[in-house]
């Protein structure tokens, strides 16, 4: 199914720079698994991932649910509002939700669809302190039957191929009983962003409350806790027990105690991190930088991705598989709106291995040379700070220092 981790280290040397980093990205076509009574198919290249967006929409019949982060006004968002568009012509009951702070397309954008009978909502429409959580959630719901989701957005760039500094991402539609339960979830979600006097404790509220079962297939959310979210919460029992951590993850900075449990696999299993040498925010890759050192040491394998800027969130334990919109940072793990599905199922969890591993000939392993020779005291210091604006600041704030490489 998969090269083998001789054959694929031997194919990507560590002091190589990495050629022609592209080739294997196009080679990257749609796939699809069976797991626990669901089906899903797969979407690692932008183009394939627009096509069976733009088809879900227009297959769908009677609901469509739609709730997005980033809904850009540039050429594959209007792509979009017109495929929603028609839908509502058609009849098909559709609601949209777009995030108030990441979202530029606003009511005057969906003004078509607004007039063909189609419902838009922003969610945290005004500026106050609420504004601090964000929606970072994607999905997209057609009949009830099927669910799409994963890490991107509407925009351009989550469309365009790698060499035009396209996100590398993965958006997948699964099929099965869990799409019932992401279903139920939009329903509260859309029913707080429709009241306007709606509180920060209601969202905290339904949150706490949500139920994401406990056999193998589980629905996981997250949201503005004291403590960590439902889905890190989960992640985190696992890698108390986990042997094998396979992760790609394009925003990387868990607090302490998480990164004390990934270096205990690396020392007594195996731990391959895949993370980000590209970023629309320089300062996550310092972030993630300042912790190379302690996860070398613990044996950690780790790689930056170099093709183009990375974007996929997906996260391989043992024989457990979680996919959705959650980076591993601090946004993520305690304060964004966040949805996870987490599958246990040892098929999909090694597909998933091969899947990470076919972008090993993009990136670049980190060995413990490489990393000191990048760790000058200057370095060192940016790291530091950008782990601090990260972590403790904000990642919006971070953006405008932009510390990182």
């Amino acid at each position: 199914m998969h090269s083998t981790r001789g054959d694929l280290e031997a194919s990507h040397r560590p002091d190589d720079t990495v050629a022609e980093p592209w080739a294997a990205l196009h080679a990257l076509a749609p796939f699809t698994a069976e797991a626990q009574g669901h089906r899903l198919a797969f979407y690692p290249r932008g183009e394939d991932r627009l096509s069976a967006l733009l088809a879900l929409i227009g297959g769908a019949r009677e609901t469509l649910d739609v709730a997005f982060y980033i809904f850009a006004t540039d050429a594959c968002g209007t792509r979009v509002r017109d495929a929603l568009t028609e839908a509502a012509q058609r009849g098909v009951r559709v609601r949209v939700i777009v995030d108030g702070f990441g979202a530029t397309a606003d009511e005057a954008f969906f003004a078509p669809f607004i007039a063909a009978g189609g419902r838009f909502r922003c969610f945290l429409a005004r500026w106050s302190l609420r504004a601090l959580i964000r929606n970072h959630q994607k999905m997209v719901i057609a009949d009830t039957a099927v669910a799409m989701l994963g890490g991107f957005n509407i925009e351009d760039s989550y469309f365009a191929p790698p060499e035009e500094n396209g996100w590398n991402d993965l958006g997948f539609t699964v099929e099965g009983p869990v799409v019932a339960r992401v279903s139920d979830w939009f329903a509260q979600l859309d029913d707080w962003a429709a009241r306007p006097g709606a509180q920060f404790s209601d969202i905290r509220r339904k949150v706490h409350r949500w139920d994401g079962g406990k056999g193998p297939v589980q629905l996981l959310i997250g949201g503005p806790t004291a403590e960590l979210a439902s889905w890190a919460r989960c992640i985190s029992r696992d890698l108390v027990h986990g042997d094998r951590l396979d992760m790609m993850m394009a925003y990387f900075s868990p607090p302490p105690g998480l990164l004390r449990r990934i270096r205990r696999i690396a020392r007594k299993g195996r731990a391959r991190l895949v993370l980000a040498g590209k970023s629309d925010n320089g300062a996550t890759i310092g972030a993630a930088r300042s912790r190379y050192g302690r996860l070398l040491k613990a044996g950690a394998e780790l790689w930056e991705f170099e093709a183009c800027k990375l974007h996929t969130k997906l996260i391989v334990l043992d024989d457990a598989v979680y996919l959705g919109s959650a980076n591993f940072d601090a946004r993520s793990l305690y304060i964004n709106l966040e949805i996870v599905l987490r599958i246990e199922d040892a098929a999909l969890a090694e597909r998933m291995r091969a899947f990470i591993a076919a972008h090993l000939p993009a990136s670049r392993a980190i060995t413990p040379a490489l990393h000191r020779s990048r760790a000058t005291w200057w370095n060192r210091l940016r790291w530091q700070v950008s782990w601090f604006l990260v972590t403790v600041v904000d990642y919006t704030v971070s953006r405008k220092f932009n510390f990182g490489q």
